[in-house]
């Protein structure tokens, strides 16, 4: 099983089904079709629920489209997004860094 970890303003969103997509840069789990996954709240580092990847695809953040971002929040800006991701993975962020993103279902809360 692999561990996603969320922010603590995501958890809730991922429980009532709001938030069903991760987007993440640079995955060093190679996260796959059809892995079970835990859900861990990064602050408190406690389980909140399982999971299921149910599918996912490779794109550049310069070629996102619309279906992207079917149950992921938006970004006000393409400068507020590359903005947010410098934050976590710095000066590595640009138009043609690869973001994969994997669309799951939420099947056990804790």
């Amino acid at each position: 099983m692999k561990t996603l970890k969320f922010n603590s303003d995501l958890v809730d969103k991922i429980l009532t089904g709001e938030k069903t997509s991760t987007w993440r840069l640079f995955d060093d789990k190679d996260l796959q079709i059809g892995d079970e996954l835990e859900f861990i709240n990064a602050e408190t580092l406690k389980t909140f629920g399982y999971g299921k990847i149910i599918s996912l695809k490779i794109k550049t953040l310069s070629t996102l489209d619309e279906e992207d971002w079917v149950g992921h929040a938006r970004y006000n800006s393409d400068e507020e997004m590359y903005s947010y991701f410098r934050k976590l993975y710095r000066d590595k962020v640009n138009k043609d860094t690869e973001v994969k993103i994997i669309n799951f279902e939420l099947r056990k809360k804790i």
